[in-house]
């Protein structure tokens, strides 16, 4: 194999040839890039995403009037006060004095502002057991978390002192320290246990430290430059941290499958007798190639988040493709470098019975045969492969039945108990001021800009607005305006008849948006009253992500189509391709629907009572999951297109394809499933979605689709799995028929030894 033509084509096998004979100068452009974009992005700094970027529609509009007139909005903070024995009322004298004693204890602090009592402005609940002191934050409302203890602290000694009623706050301060409290380190601590869980299993992949490191070493360092190249090109599109934790999960799954995919083969091709240097370039050709076209691939898919005109969406979709590029680019210039730089002292820190030598050792005192290094795909594969159209039946049925829960999904923005359960105090609170005073913790704000708000028919619209709402029954009160007469500007609370109840909430707001308002504040000219709030804007995000499926799933699956058409110079593969893409995201769907909307097996991950799918995690779970798994059906079918280049039959090609890349594709699928799994071990209901939708498609796709559906499908399809149209011969050729440095088959004892890798 040796002597063998190693003339090659192609960028990845250009680029590791390059690198391979400038090792340092490779090795140095990385360190310096990375260095530099690290140190450009600290510089040039983060601009995050505002108000008035996150939507399009009335919530931007209302967004941007507030912003353009220089109104800061502060933190609101609300302290209920409310009778425990269903009898005391706020008339009573006790009740009085917990009011006054409230307001003076936050008044103290002087931290708050604006404070107001509950006689002044009527916020007594119907029943009369119930009453709000409401107050405003000082200072930047995004930082009030930071700064509310104090006030939290003084209302706790009102409660100590008033134990016959109950006295709780809750508010965007309030709210922010809780949270942050009680799981700002959760997350983080996710992020930073998935890089030594991914560390152990390289371990045991590789039984070697120098080997595991390296993959772990090559996504970091592509984390880091891309969280710099995020600082610089948010001045063109800004971020959030949302976009820097979909980066972080991104960035290590790829990186560290890239470069695993790499150092195998290059492994691989040592163990099977070739020197070093025809080792790499074999692996730069092969490996590489199937590193560029799976990396491309995944970039396409995050480009389709750019389709839905939902800024959190196109940031993440934009970090989540320059990670993919980066870690691309690093793992066929910088890897080939390192590879050759360090030669056998990759294998340093070899552990004991896990090394392949030791492997491969055992193997031979055994005796076993040629695959019995994969015996148990060897075995799945025997099966699959004597009985093809048995096994897709089969396995198809089984995941048709596993996606058809799918039919049935809710989606919908989980409410504070439904995302956080019964885990945090306040919750209970959010609760109770919702049943008191419906929609009185999530009003709505009309936003109302006119040339002058003190003209007296725009406040002739403005009052007959505030007695239709209540009127009209979409509000039960109070309705309270504010005015900012120096921008011409007012602000009209409305607590939505329905509160906490997204459904009757949103049936008020179009009440308030299609009724009250053309027949009020509409027939002044000059004025504008865009509806937002937490209620608006939940519904103007759900009406903007239920536009932009259709264009993103078209964008994705006819760029993934013609990338894979023109990679491998086949219809039926592209074709294939999509398919089983879209039936392991089917699946997923489908197991996330079972799981979480109607509890099956809720228990076993935390997640019972939640009865909805968040709305923006199909969306998202699409574009994800479709870029990764071209991950291992490129490097599967690359592998199947090589053997088949070099003389086997179809379906010797798919087993050899197969049953070669099982340890790899086993390795990178096992390493992104504990990744996942880790986010949905955590405390929020979204982000245990997330995880558990992403394990398990991963686990499906590198075992059911890969493993007996992509060989079954392949087997069936037989000479008819290269199919191109003579039309099609015109196309831009990408295969490069990189595959094509080894002349020969190998030996049969080589192949034996491959398979112990």
């Amino acid at each position: 194999m040796g002597n063998g033509d190693t003339r090659v084509r192609g960028i990845a096998a250009r680029a590791g040839g390059w690198s391979a004979r400038h090792r340092w100068a490779a090795v140095g452009v990385w360190v310096l890039f990375v260095v530099l974009a690290m140190a450009i992005g600290s510089a040039a700094g983060r601009v995050d995403i505002k108000n008035s970027q996150e939507l399009k529609g009335e919530t931007r509009t209302a967004a941007k009037i507030i912003e353009d007139a220089g109104i800061k909005q502060p933190a609101a903070e609300t302290v209920l006060i409310q009778a425990r024995d269903g009898r005391t009322t706020a008339t009573d004298p006790r009740f009085r004095a917990a009011v006054t004693a409230v307001v003076r204890a936050v008044e103290g602090t002087g931290r708050v502002t604006d404070v107001t009592s509950p006689y002044d402005t009527r916020t007594i609940s119907r029943d009369g057991h119930s009453a709000l002191v409401q107050f405003a934050m000082r200072g930047d409302a995004d930082t009030a978390g930071s700064r509310v203890e104090p006030v939290l602290n003084a209302v706790a000694g009102v409660q100590k002192e008033h134990g016959e009623l109950r006295i709780e706050e809750i508010g965007g301060a309030s709210m922010q320290k809780t949270f942050s409290d009680a799981f700002g380190d959760d997350f983080k601590q996710a992020e930073y246990s998935a890089v030594p869980v991914a560390l152990g299993i390289l371990l045991i992949a590789f039984g070697a430290l120098v080997a595991a490191l390296l993959p772990v070493a090559l996504a970091v360092t592509a984390i880091m430059a891309t969280m710099g190249l995020m600082g610089i090109v948010s001045h063109l599109q800004p971020m959030n941290d949302t976009a820097n934790s979909v980066m972080l999960l991104v960035g290590l799954a790829v990186g560290v499958d890239y470069c695993l995919f790499y150092l195998r083969r290059e492994r691989e091709e040592r163990a099977a007798g070739q020197d070093p240097g025809t080792a790499l370039r074999i692996a730069a050709a092969t490996s590489g190639r199937a590193v560029i076209v799976s990396g491309v691939t995944v970039c396409v898919a995050m480009a389709g988040m750019l389709f839905t005109g939902l800024a959190t969406f196109e940031a993440m979709g934009l970090a989540s493709l320059m990670v993919v590029a980066v870690a691309m680019v690093g793992s066929v210039t910088v890897l080939p470098a390192l590879l050759s730089l360090l030669g056998e002292r990759v294998e340093k820190g070899r552990l004991p019975f896990l090394h392949p030598d030791k492997r491969r050792a055992r193997n031979a005192r055994r005796g076993r045969s040629a695959q019995e290094g994969s015996r148990l795909w060897g075995a799945v594969l025997e099966v699959v492969l004597a009985k093809p159209a048995v096994s897709l039946v089969v396995a198809a049925g089984a995941l048709l039945a596993v996606a058809a829960p799918a039919l049935g999904m809710k989606t919908q923005n989980l409410t504070l108990d439904q995302e956080f359960g019964d885990k945090l105090p306040i919750v209970a609170t959010y609760n109770r001021v919702n049943n008191a005073f419906p929609g009185g913790t999530e009003p709505a704000a009309v936003v109302v800009r006119a040339k002058d708000i003190n003209a007296a028919d725009v406040k002739a619209a403005l009052a007959d607005f505030r007695t239709r709402a209540i009127s009209s029954g979409a509000s039960r009160g109070p309705v309270d305006i504010k005015l900012h007469d120096a921008q011409n500007v007012a602000v009209i609370s409305v607590p939505l008849v329905g509160g906490s109840d997204l459904d009757k909430a949103g049936k008020s707001l179009e009440l308030l948006r299609d009724t009250v308002r053309p027949d009020t504040l509409g027939k002044v000219d000059g004025v504008q009253a865009p509806i937002t709030g937490q209620v608006a804007g939940s519904h103007d995000f759900n009406d903007q992500l239920v536009g932009s499926v259709v264009p993103v799933f078209a964008f994705v699956v006819v760029f993934a189509f013609l990338l894979m058409l023109l990679s491998f110079r086949s219809l039926t593969v592209a074709i294939t391709s999509i398919v089983l893409n879209l039936l392991s995201v089917g699946a997923a769907y489908g197991i996330l629907v079972a799981v979480f909307q109607h509890g099956w097996g809720a228990s076993l991950v935390g997640a019972q009572g939640v009865g909805a799918i968040i709305s923006w995690l199909p969306l998202f779970l699409f574009v994800i999951l479709f870029g990764l798994s071209m991950d291992y059906h490129v490097f599967v079918v690359s592998r199947i297109r090589e053997a088949r280049l070099r003389g086997r039959s179809t379906k010797d090609a798919i087993t050899h394809g197969v049953v070669t890349t099982a340890g790899v594709v086993t390795s990178a699928a096992v390493i992104m499933v504990a990744v996942f799994a880790i986010f949905g071990t955590l405390s929020m209901q979204s982000m245990k979605q997330m995880g558990v939708g992403l394990a398990a498609a991963v686990l499906i796709d590198a075992t059911v689709i890969r493993g007996v559906l992509l060989p079954a499908v392949m087997a069936l399809l037989g000479e008819h799995n290269w199919y191109l149209p003579k039309w099609l011969h015109r196309l831009p050729d990408l295969t490069h028929d990189e595959s094509a440095p080894v002349a020969t088959p190998p030996p049969p004892a080589v192949e034996a030894e491959r398979a112990g890798v």
